[in-house]
């Protein structure tokens, strides 16, 4: 949810970017871990949320000045990670589902808490940037509406503890892996069109180019 790459970046909203990257990062890690640790595939897809997120910061930041077939590799690199995180994500369903797993529904909640305090934390930082431009602007809307995922987390952490079943678990956790899923394609879609109109533009300039020799 970052901005595209290859956008203007000014040195505040470089800070902002590489703060923005540091706690999605974090996150990522703790979240990931935590899932496997209570058995959560909610936690464990909300994490591949943070992953895209912490890498289109990154994106953002590190393809700057990089020539768009640069940028639209490294996008596709991304695409491809988010996709696989999001397969490995249904793939952990079913093996909870067969397992009959019920995760550790307090420290699930507790890990889906910090979730959501560090996307408001992503959010107040990028805040001031919101109306600087349509990029910064959709950073922050993405950022907010994040949180929206770490309070489904919750909820179904509450689901699993009156219940005593990790089926609300795995009901969140499968919207938000095929979230991931559809981003990670939708981002392969995008880096290639952008490659494809990146050689089409550069084949019009060779073609509008006068032959050596002529006056």
């Amino acid at each position: 949810h970052g901005p595209e790459p290859g956008a203007t970046v000014t040195p505040g909203q470089r800070r902002a970017l590489w703060a923005a990257l540091i706690i999605n990062a974090a996150m990522f890690v703790t979240e990931m871990a935590g899932g496997a640790l209570v058995g959560s595939v909610g936690l464990q897809a909300d994490a591949v949320d943070f992953f895209g997120d912490a890498a289109n910061y990154g994106l953002s930041i590190a393809v700057l000045g990089m020539a768009t077939v640069w940028q639209t590799r490294v996008a596709f690199l991304k695409g491809l990670a988010m996709l696989g995180f999001g397969i490995w994500v249904a793939a952990n369903i079913v093996h909870h589902l067969l397992a009959g797993t019920v995760p550790d529904a307090p420290v699930m909640g507790s890990i889906a808490f910090l979730a959501m305090l560090a996307n408001i934390a992503c959010a107040l930082i990028l805040f001031r940037f919101r109306g600087q431009d349509a990029n910064m602007a959709s950073v922050w809307i993405c950022t907010r509406n994040d949180a929206i995922s770490n309070v489904a987390v919750m909820i179904a952490a509450s689901g699993v503890w009156m219940t005593s079943s990790g089926i609300p678990d795995l009901i969140v956790g499968g919207l938000i892996g095929a979230l991931a899923v559809q981003g990670g394609l939708q981002v392969l879609l995008m880096a290639g069109r952008e490659r494809r109109d990146a050689k089409a533009a550069e084949s019009d300039v060779l073609a509008g180019e006068p032959a050596s020799g002529d006056d």
